[in-house]
C-alpha cells in the first residue's frame, strides 16, 4: 500500500504543475544564442527544443482562419488523407477532408464537407497546454471520386442506414450526398466510421523560425484518432494527431503542397505530385523535431541511433512534465537489435520489421521520480533505495522497471517510413503506439499509422556507443518502452479530484 501511495504522490506532483528541477549542462559547455560551430547537429537540435524553440502557446487560442495539412497524412487503418479547415467568427466552421487510395495522396477516393459549430470550453486538466471544446455538426456531405469506393460505401449504407440509398436517386461521382443533416435528424456517418472528436482537444502554437529571418509559423494541434476504429465513436482525445495543421498564411517554407491544398474544394481534391522514395533504411541518427505529446499526458523527445553493420539500435527517451519539454522527470536509455525490413502489404509505403530491446538504463531527473523509484518493490527496478537525483542505474538485471511499466527483454512489431521534407532533410516515421497504452508485441498489433517524424541529424554511425552520457542531453520518450499510459490517466484523474 505504501508503494501505491508513493506512486500517487509522484503523479500528483506532475499534475499540480510544480516546477521540476532541471539538470544543468556539463560545466564545460556554454551555449550562446547561435549554434556553436563545434556542437554536433543532434545535440543542437535537442538543445533547440530545450530552449523552447521560440514557441508560444495561446490559451484560449484564437483559431479563426484557414488551416491546412502540409502533406499527405496517415491515420490508423490505414487511411490516407488531407485536411483543410476554416473557422469563422460566431464559432462556425467548415472542414474539408480528402481521402485517398495511396500514401502520396495522388489518387482521391472521396471528399467530406463538414459544417458545424465549435465552442471552446476550458483549459484541459488532463493534457497540459491544451484547450477542451464542444462541437455540433450541422451537415456532413460526401463526394465520390472513385466508382469502386462509391459502390462499397453504398453497400455499407444499406446495412447501417436503412432507406437512405433506396430513395430513387442515382449515385454518381461528383455529386454531394448528404450523410448527416441536423435539420432532418438524419445521421448515416457510421457507414464510413466518421467522427469529429478531434475538435474536442486543441492547442495553438506560434513559432518564429530563425532560419527564415524570423518568419512566423502557426500550428493547430487537434485531438488524436484512436488506433482501434471501433473505439473512435466513444474516444475523447488526450493527445494530438501526428501532424498539426498549419495556418494557410503562416506556414513552414518551403511547402510544395500548400498552395494546391489551399485552393482545393470538395469537387476538386488536391492531387499531390509523386515524389521519389528516399532509401528505405533506418541507418543513422534521428532526433525529435518537436516536443511530442502522447495520449494520457506523456511529453517527450527522442534521440535514436541505428547501426547498419550489426543491426543494433540505441535510443534516448527524454520524459517531461510539460508540453514544452522543459521540466524533465526522467531519462530512459535503451538498446537492442532489429531485423531486416520488408515492404508492408497492409500499409502502402511502409516497411515492416521487428525490434528487440535487451538493455535499459534510467536517470531520475526529479525528486518525485527518485522518491517513487526508491519505494518500488525490491528486485523490480534496479537497486531499490539507492536511486539518486541525476545518477544513472541499469535496470536490465531486474527485468526492466515495474514502477515505470518497462519489461525486459521486450519485442515489438514495428512499421516505419522514410521521407524528405521541402528542405531535403530526411524524416523517419515510426509506428504509432496503441491508444490503449499496450505494446505492439504481436503481429496483429503492428501499427498502421505513424508517430511524429524524427529528423536525420547525422548519417551512418561508425561504432555503437558502449556507454552514453545521458546528462549531456535532456531526454524524453521514443517509440519503444512507453511507461503504461493507463496508470498515468488514472492517477491524474485522482489528482484532479483531490485538488
Amino acid at each position: 500500500m505504501a508503494g501505491a501511495f508513493m506512486s500517487l504522490a509522484f503523479f500528483l506532483a506532475l499534475a499540480s504543475g510544480n516546477r521540476i528541477r532541471e539538470v544543468p549542462p556539463p560545466s564545460h559547455q556554454h551555449y550562446g544564442a547561435d549554434r556553436l560551430m563545434w556542437e554536433p547537429q543532434c545535440q543542437y537540435q535537442l538543445r533547440h527544443l530545450q530552449d523552447g524553440a521560440r514557441i508560444t502557446a495561446l490559451l484560449p487560442p484564437n483559431i479563426e482562419g484557414h488551416w491546412i495539412s502540409t502533406g499527405c497524412e496517415v491515420r490508423p487503418g490505414p487511411e490516407f488523407l488531407i485536411r483543410s479547415y476554416t473557422f469563422y467568427p460566431e464559432r462556425i466552421f467548415k472542414a474539408l477532408q480528402f481521402y485517398y487510395q495511396d500514401p502520396q495522396c495522388g489518387e482521391p477516393s472521396y471528399s467530406l464537407v463538414i459544417k458545424g459549430k465549435v465552442r471552446l470550453r476550458q483549459a484541459s486538466w488532463i493534457t497540459r497546454g491544451a484547450m477542451e471544446a464542444d462541437y455540433l455538426l450541422h451537415k456532413v456531405g460526401v463526394v465520390f471520386h472513385s466508382p469502386e469506393v462509391m459502390s462499397t460505401v453504398r453497400a455499407q449504407m444499406n446495412r447501417t442506414c436503412a432507406g437512405f440509398v433506396s430513395t430513387g436517386r442515382t449515385w454518381a461521382p461528383g455529386r454531394v450526398y448528404e450523410l448527416l443533416s441536423a435539420k432532418l435528424g438524419r445521421d448515416c456517418t457510421s457507414a464510413i466510421g466518421f467522427t469529429m472528436h478531434e475538435l474536442s482537444l486543441l492547442r495553438l502554437e506560434k513559432q518564429y523560425n530563425a532560419q527564415h529571418m524570423g518568419a512566423l509559423v502557426e500550428k493547430l494541434f487537434l485531438g488524436d484518432i484512436h488506433t482501434e476504429k471501433s473505439e473512435r465513436i466513444h474516444y475523447r482525445p488526450t493527445g494530438y494527431q501526428q501532424q498539426p495543421l498549419q495556418s494557410a498564411l503562416h506556414h513552414m517554407h518551403p511547402c510544395p503542397a500548400c498552395m494546391e491544398i489551399y485552393r482545393a474544394d470538395e469537387h476538386r481534391p488536391p492531387i499531390l505530385p509523386k515524389t521519389p522514395h528516399p532509401p528505405g533504411h533506418l541507418i543513422g541518427k534521428w532526433v525529435s523535431g518537436q516536443c511530442e505529446v502522447r495520449p494520457a499526458v506523456l511529453f517527450l523527445t527522442r534521440y535514436l541511433t541505428f547501426h547498419g553493420d550489426n543491426r543494433t539500435w540505441e535510443g534516448f527517451y527524454y520524459h517531461y512534465a510539460d508540453p514544452l519539454c522543459k521540466q524533465p522527470t526522467f531519462t530512459l536509455y535503451a538498446s537492442g537489435h532489429y531485423t531486416k525490413g520488408f515492404r508492408s502489404e497492409h500499409v502502402k509505403g511502409g516497411t515492416e520489421m521487428v525490434f528487440q530491446v535487451n538493455r535499459a538504463r534510467v536517470i531520475p531527473l526529479s525528486h518525485a521520480t527518485v522518491q517513487m523509484l526508491n519505494i518500488s518493490r525490491p528486485g523490480s527496478c534496479g537497486e531499490a533505495g539507492n536511486w539518486v537525483l541525476g545518477e544513472e542505474q541499469d535496470i536490465t538485471e531486474t527485468g526492466g522497471c515495474e514502477a515505470l511499466g518497462i519489461n525486459l527483454p521486450h519485442m515489438e512489431y514495428e512499421l516505419f517510413r522514410v521521407e524528405q521534407d521541402g528542405n531535403g532533410r530526411y524524416l523517419l516515421y515510426l509506428g504509432e503506439r496503441p491508444t490503449d497504452g499496450s505494446s505492439p508485441d504481436s503481429p496483429n498489433k503492428r501499427p498502421t499509422s505513424y508517430q511524429p517524424p524524427l529528423l536525420q541529424c547525422s548519417g551512418e554511425p561508425t561504432v555503437s556507443s558502449k556507454h552514453s552520457h545521458l546528462v549531456d542531453l535532456t531526454p524524453s520518450r521514443a517509440p519503444f518502452l512507453y511507461p503504461h499510459s493507463a496508470l498515468y490517466s488514472a492517477l491524474l484523474i485522482v489528482a484532479h479530484v483531490l485538488r
